[in-house]
């Protein structure tokens, strides 16, 4: 999975409180600037430094912030190859399947959804051989997927969130 830095304060278990237009104000700031200083977010929301550390330590023990990562463009950083793979899996082994997922080469996102496949995962891979080989004979080999669809990306646009 793609690697973050994750607050570990046992914040899942707990419901965050209501974010007010300031808080989502800087959940946009940051997810368009990670990088952004303290200053420069107080500035662009009219509060105090002190304020904007106060919440954004509040966003982080809350888990709403759960950890600042970099935005990689995948075929400049030499992944060329970038797919949807979707799984279906054997009933109730969602958590053996993920605990296997995690492991492979180039999965950057798996989600347990419903409809049609019970897994949804997104890979990059170095080419079209090494997404082969992985779908073809990593993904295969998990005893609990009983079939797979893989839907080549042409290209992709990231977004930031909005209010």
């Amino acid at each position: 999975m793609a690697s973050e830095q994750m607050a570990t304060d046992g914040a899942d278990e707990a419901e965050a409180r209501p974010l007010d237009p300031i808080d989502r104000t800087i959940l946009r700031l940051l997810q368009e600037d990670g990088r952004a200083s303290i200053r420069s977010v107080a500035e662009r929301v009219h509060v105090s430094r002190a304020n904007a550390y106060a919440r954004i330590n509040r966003l982080l023990e809350d888990g709403i912030i759960r950890g600042f990562t970099a935005r990689v463009d995948h075929e400049r950083a030499g992944h060329g190859a970038s797919a949807y793979i979707t799984l279906k899996i054997v009933q109730n082994s969602w958590r053996t399947v993920r605990e296997k997922l995690v492991t492979l080469p180039g999965v950057v996102h798996i989600a347990l959804v419903s409809g049609d496949f019970d897994v949804l995962l997104l890979v990059h891979t170095v080419d079209n051989r090494s997404l082969r080989e992985l779908v073809l004979t990593r993904l295969q080999a998990i005893e609990e997927v009983l079939s797979s669809r893989t839907l080549l990306v042409f290209e992709e646009t990231d977004l930031v969130l909005g209010d």
